[in-house]
C-alpha cells in the first residue's frame, strides 16, 4: 500500500546516504529518510495485516524516528522551506515534534495555512481501513451548538442501524435532549459531559443508553439504543422534487468511498432516466475521499461536453518536483473527468450516466471538505456554474499519502489540486454569495435563479434543521460554521488505500465529542493533547472538535 513503502529512493537538500545513521544534527543539512526509516525503539514483529507481509522494523532510537519526520518533511512537505529546521534531539515524543514539522503561516482569514496536518496510530488506521466500520448507532450527531445551551440533531441515519430502525426510528432534525439522564442543553460539569460524551460516541459495540429525544414535530420520547457495527451508506435520499417547468433532482452523497462508486451509478441513473432539469448535490456531511470518485461524480453531473479532453484536477508538489510524483516517481499526470467506472466497487470501463447540466445547486457546510470541494473547484473550471447554498467549506484543496514509520501513520500535505483553470486557492473554503462569514471564495451566482433555490432548499431540510439556521457563528479552526454538520463516520475513511497509490483527499479521521464551555476562549491546546476549541470573540458559542484515542491522538 502506498503509505507502508519499504523506502523513500529520494535525494533531498544536503543529502548524504548509506545505511548507517548519521550522527549530530547540523541545522539546513538533510540525510536522506531512508537512513532513519523502520528503525524503531519498540520494533514491530510478525505480518503486517494491511501489508500482508512482515513489519520493516528494526532497533532504533526516538532518535532516529525524530530524524526520519526531519528528513520525510524536507523531502515531501509541500511546504517544506517554511518549516522551521529544529534540533530533534530537543524533543521527547515523535507527536512533540511532529506538530512543529509545519508552516505556521495564516491565510487571508487569519487562519493556519496547515490545518490538516496529524499523526495515527497505524494499528488503529489499518483496522479503520480495513474492516470499513465502527461501534456506534448509525445516527450522525450535528452539533448546532456544542456549548451550553447546547442543541445536538440528527444530521442523518444508516438505514438498518439501530438508529433508523424501531424503536428508535430516529429522524433527521431530531434534537437530543438527554443522555444516560443527563441535561444535554445545560449540563456543564466534567462528570456530565463524560456522560454526553460516553453515550453519544459508544468506544465498544454492544453498549446500550439511554436518550431523551424531541422529534422534529415537537414530540419528545424517551428511547434505548444498543451500540453494533455500523456501515456507512454513503449515498442516500435519491429522489426527485417536482418544480414549474419540470423536476429537480436530489442525493444526499456523504462519503467518497469505494462501495459509493456503485450507488452513485445507481443514483445517477435514477436521475438520467427521470430526465430532471436541475440537481440539488447535499454534500453538508462529506469529508471527501477518493479523488477519482469526485471526478465520476463531476462528470454525470455535467456529461461529456464541457469536460471532454478538460482537467479535473491536476496535483502540484513542492517545488523539488515540478513535473514528477515524488512517492510514486511517476510523472505528473491530470486527473481527468473520468467517463467510465474505475473500479471502485462496480466493473471498470462501463460508461457513466449523465444529467447533461450547465448548472448544479449544492448544499454545503464547515465539513464539506477536499474531494467534495474539488467537485465544485473542476465543475468551476470548465464554466458548469456552480451555485452553493449552506455555509463556507472547510477549505482543503490539498492531499497527500499517508506514510507509516515505526507504528504511527502520518499525515502531512504533500500536494495541492487546481482546476483546468489552474485554480486551487480556497484554503479559507468556498462560501457561497450571500453567506455572512468573512472568509472563504464565493462562487458567481445565477442571475435571475437566486430566489429559488432557497426555496427548494427549505423543502429539503427538515424543520428541525431549518429552525438552525440562524444559529450564532462561531469559528472552527479559522472557517465559520453555522449549521454544524458531521462528516461521515471516521471508520468509512477505510476506503481509501485500495487499490495502491490512490491519493487521499479528506481531512483527518476523527470522533466529535462534546466538551465543558471553557472559563475563556481557547486558542489551541498543549501538545499531545489534541482537541481545540476556537471561540468568536465577544460570543462563548464554539464549533467544538476533538480527536479522542488511546495511543497516538490525532491532530488538531
Amino acid at each position: 500500500m502506498a503509505w507502508v513503502l519499504g523506502a523513500l529512493l529520494l535525494t533531498a537538500c544536503g543529502g548524504g546516504g548509506g545505511s548507517m545513521t548519521p550522527v549530530g544534527w547540523t541545522m539546513g543539512v538533510f540525510q536522506p529518510s531512508a537512513s532513519f526509516e523502520a528503525r524503531c525503539p519498540m520494533p514491530r514483529t510478525g505480518i503486517d495485516p494491511g501489508t500482508g507481509m512482515a513489519y520493516p522494523d528494526r532497533t532504533g532510537t526516538l532518535l532516529d524516528e525524530n530524524n526520519w519526520l526531519r528528513s520525510w518533511t524536507n523531502e515531501l512537505y509541500l511546504w517544506y522551506s517554511e518549516v522551521p529546521d529544529q534540533n530533534p534531539a530537543l524533543f521527547s515524543t515523535t507527536d512533540a515534534y511532529f506538530q512543529v514539522l509545519k508552516t505556521t503561516a495564516i491565510t487571508a482569514s487569519g487562519a493556519p495555512r496547515d490545518k490538516f496536518h496529524f499523526p495515527y496510530d497505524t494499528a488503529q488506521w489499518e483496522s479503520l481501513s480495513i474492516n470499513g466500520v465502527q461501534a456506534g448507532y448509525g445516527a450522525q450527531w450535528a452539533l448546532v451548538a456544542a456549548a451550553p445551551p447546547r442543541q445536538i440533531l440528527v444530521a442523518y441515519t444508516e438505514p438498518g442501524s439501530p438508529a433508523a430502525t424501531a424503536p428508535a426510528s430516529l429522524l433527521r432534525g431530531a434534537e437530543v435532549l438527554a443522555v444516560d439522564g443527563v441535561d444535554a442543553v445545560n449540563n456543564n460539569t466534567q462528570a456530565g459531559v463524560d456522560t454526553l460524551n460516553a453515550g453519544l460516541f459508544p468506544a465498544n459495540l454492544n453498549e446500550t443508553h439511554t436518550f431523551q429525544i424531541q422529534d422534529p414535530g415537537g414530540a419528545q420520547r424517551t428511547v434505548m439504543m444498543t451500540s453494533a457495527s455500523i456501515t456507512s451508506h454513503p449515498v442516500q435520499n435519491v429522489g426527485t422534487i417536482p418544480v414549474s417547468g419540470g423536476s429537480v433532482g436530489y442525493m444526499l452523497f456523504n462519503d467518497h468511498l469505494a462501495t459509493s462508486e456503485a450507488a452513485l451509478v445507481s443514483a445517477f441513473t435514477t436521475l438520467q432516466n427521470a430526465a430532471v432539469n436541475d440537481l440539488v448535490l447535499d454534500i453538508r456531511y462529506n469529508g471527501g475521499g477518493y479523488l477519482d470518485i469526485a471526478s465520476e461524480v463531476a462528470y454525470m453531473i455535467a456529461g461529456p461536453g464541457p469536460t471532454t479532453g478538460q482537467t479535473f484536477e491536476i496535483a502540484q508538489f513542492n517545488s523539488k518536483y515540478p513535473s514528477v510524483d515524488p512517492v510514486t516517481h511517476q510523472a505528473i499526470t491530470p486527473v481527468p473527468f473520468h467517463a467510465t467506472t474505475q473500479g471502485f466497487s462496480t466493473t471498470p470501463g462501463i460508461a457513466l450516466p449523465t444529467l447533461n447540466l450547465s448548472r448544479v445547486f449544492v448544499l454545503t457546510g464547515p465539513d464539506t471538505c477536499s474531494a467534495s470541494e474539488a467537485i465544485i473547484n473542476s465543475l468551476r473550471g470548465v464554466n458548469v456554474q456552480v451555485i452553493q447554498v449552506g455555509s463556507t467549506t472547510c477549505g482543503k484543496p490539498y492531499g497527500f499519502y499517508p506514510q507509516d514509520n515505526c507504528g504511527t501513520t502520518y499525515f502531512s500535505i504533500e500536494f495541492r489540486g487546481v482546476n483546468a483553470a489552474n485554480f486551487g486557492d480556497y484554503t479559507d473554503g468556498f462560501s457561497p454569495m450571500n453567506a455572512p462569514a468573512p472568509a472563504g471564495r464565493s462562487g458567481r451566482g445565477a442571475p435571475g435563479h437566486g430566489p429559488e433555490l432557497p426555496k427548494l432548499g427549505r423543502r429539503l431540510m427538515s424543520g428541525g434543521e431549518r429552525s438552525r439556521q440562524g444559529a450564532a457563528r462561531a469559528t472552527d479552526f479559522g472557517r465559520g460554521c453555522a449549521v454544524a454538520s458531521l462528516p461521515a463516520p471516521p471508520a468509512a475513511i477505510a476506503e481509501t488505500l485500495t487499490p495502491a497509490w490512490r491519493r487521499l483527499r479528506r481531512p483527518r479521521p476523527r470522533t466529535h465529542q462534546i466538551e465543558q464551555e471553557p472559563a475563556a476562549p481557547i486558542a489551541a491546546r498543549s501538545a499531545p493533547a489534541i482537541s481545540v476549541a476556537t471561540a468568536v470573540s465577544g460570543s462563548t458559542s464554539s464549533c467544538i472538535r476533538s480527536g479522542t484515542f488511546s495511543g497516538t491522538p490525532l491532530k488538531s
